[in-house]
């Protein structure tokens, strides 16, 4: 019988289900470092949505598959730091394979750590989580009143944009695609281009574009990332719509259409730091101004950019995580499903 230990916790209305590979259940992961662990993990000849199946594959499937899981589920293995300067790394996972970065996932894992005891933290105040992920050292700052967490501030890795106005040919239209990274590579369209609102009833067209659009820019070079091809190609599509400025700076709504074909509940974490590199580029965003950001589901980040540096723009973004629960998930060995189906 093979058993699985996971805590969930939900930002924003996205789901992270956190395995802590300390904890039993999961084998160590081979590697020096968060990068190469994940590299581990896809394995020679795969890619991030398309991993070789292997141990640590397996338990990826039990627990984003159904009867346990479902398409929509996101989580993350934490593994040992790159070094002391981090409480520890986190390999992300979907229904599809790795990704080298997740803000949503991010935000949960800076809740866990401190509601867990392994990071301390005051009962008012603040405290940063230092995480290595695959892109590089992110930091989640958990904000605490009356001993409990109210939000999350999520620091990501430098955000840049490396391609504007990409003209991308769909079956509901010609769309101009901007292209930028932070901490994985995102394409930005304007929904309305595409003649769509970003609202629910709309998810199947929204989504169908974010397909067609991802896989149109498979070999465009501004994807290439320098990192190499691990943070390279589109991980996401963002399709957005504005909505009236707010006293602090720009208001917009958003579905991200990551991996193959899913819908992010959230506004997208690291979706959300290349939009601030868009719209600072822009001039739409300027010095101590916010950007409001909307889920499809009507939950709300906000970000904004805290610094430039040589690589291009730190950014910020705040968010609330909630803890939905924890499980002990086991495979019967007779059990004809084995660790799952998806539909």
């Amino acid at each position: 019988m093979t058993t699985v230990r996971t805590e969930d916790y939900h930002a924003a209305g996205e789901p992270f289900r956190i395995v802590d590979t300390r904890a039993g259940g999961v084998a160590p992961v081979p590697g020096d470092t968060v990068a190469e662990r994940c590299a581990t993990a896809i394995g020679p000849g795969g890619s991030g949505t398309a991993p070789r199946r292997g141990a640590l594959d397996d338990v990826r499937r039990l627990l984003v598959q159904e009867p346990r899981g479902h398409a929509g589920m996101y989580g993350g293995f934490v593994v040992p730091p790159d070094d002391d300067g981090a409480h520890f790394g986190v390999l992300f996972w979907h229904k599809d394979g790795y990704s080298t970065a997740c803000g949503h996932g991010t935000m949960a894992l800076g809740a866990w750590a401190v509601d867990t005891g392994r990071v301390a933290a005051p009962d008012d105040g603040e405290v940063q989580v230092r995480i290595d992920v695959p892109s590089g050292r992110v930091c989640a700052t958990v904000h605490r009143a009356a001993g409990r967490t109210t939000g999350v501030t999520f620091r990501n890795v430098p955000a840049r944009t490396s391609a504007r106005k990409v003209p991308v040919a769909t079956t509901l239209g010609m769309a101009e695609v901007d292209i930028a990274h932070a901490g994985a590579c995102y394409a930005s369209v304007a929904a309305r281009d595409l003649g769509l609102e970003v609202t629910p009833a709309e998810l199947p067209s929204l989504v169908r574009a974010g397909q067609e659009i991802r896989s149109a820019l498979a070999t465009h070079p501004g994807t290439w990332h320098p990192g190499g091809p691990l943070l390279s190609g589109v991980y996401g599509v963002i399709l957005y719509e504005e909505l009236p400025d707010t006293p602090f700076g720009p208001h917009q709504r958003n579905v991200t259409v990551f991996a193959d074909g899913q819908i992010d509940r959230s506004p997208c974490g690291s979706g959300t730091s290349t939009r601030l590199a868009l719209l600072a580029e822009d001039g739409r965003l300027g010095e101590g101004e916010d950007l409001l950001h909307e889920s499809v589901v009507g939950t709300v980040f906000t970000g904004h950019v805290a610094a430039r540096v040589a690589d291009g723009l730190v950014t910020e973004v705040t968010g609330t995580a909630y803890r939905t629960g924890e499980h002990l998930f086991t495979v019967d060995p007779y059990d004809p499903l084995g660790t799952g189906f998806l539909l």
